[in-house]
């Protein structure tokens, strides 16, 4: 649950795989850029951290949340990728369009990952105000990309 006071991306690395020879697919969406791209490095400086290698890293854009499914699918159908982590942010307006938006993107990423039996990751914002996206993605709450990453490395070790 996030509040005022979590960094949301507090997460324990014990015992990470060694991911040195893996491969990682960042889908991106260009959407929202300013939190989507600082998804993105977060994402990024975080498999480098761990020990992915620059080379091993592939990104991909998409235009909106919406087509990061299809850019997840594109991605994890390659034999040579092992991890794909969806980025993208969705925030809440006025109209229903975010709930279907959001429902079908989650719905999709799930779908990919049991598919292709890899780890797709669902690193997707959906606040309610471009503030909380901003906190989410490298503000105070820290950076949903980092713990997308993590994520993404945790799954590789099962």
């Amino acid at each position: 649950m996030s509040s005022a006071l979590k960094n949301l991306s507090d997460f324990t690395t014990d015992n990470l795989p060694d991911v040195s020879g893996k491969t990682f697919a960042i889908v991106v969406s260009e959407w929202n850029t300013d939190v989507t791209h600082a998804l993105y490095t977060g994402a990024y400086d975080t498999l480098l951290k761990y020990g992915a290698k620059e080379e091993n890293i592939i990104s991909a854009k998409v235009p909106g949340s919406f087509e990061l499914s299809l850019g997840a699918q594109k991605m994890a159908q390659q034999t040579n990728i092992d991890a794909v982590i969806c980025l993208g942010c969705v925030i809440q307006g006025e109209t229903r369009h975010f709930d279907f938006i959001c429902q079908a993107v989650a719905d999709g990423i799930t779908n990919v990952s049991l598919k292709y039996d890899k780890p797709v990751i669902f690193g997707v914002l959906t606040p309610n105000t471009q503030e909380q996206a901003m906190d989410r993605a490298g503000g105070k709450h820290g950076n949903k990309g980092d713990e997308a990453a993590i994520t993404a490395i945790k799954m590789l070790g099962i």
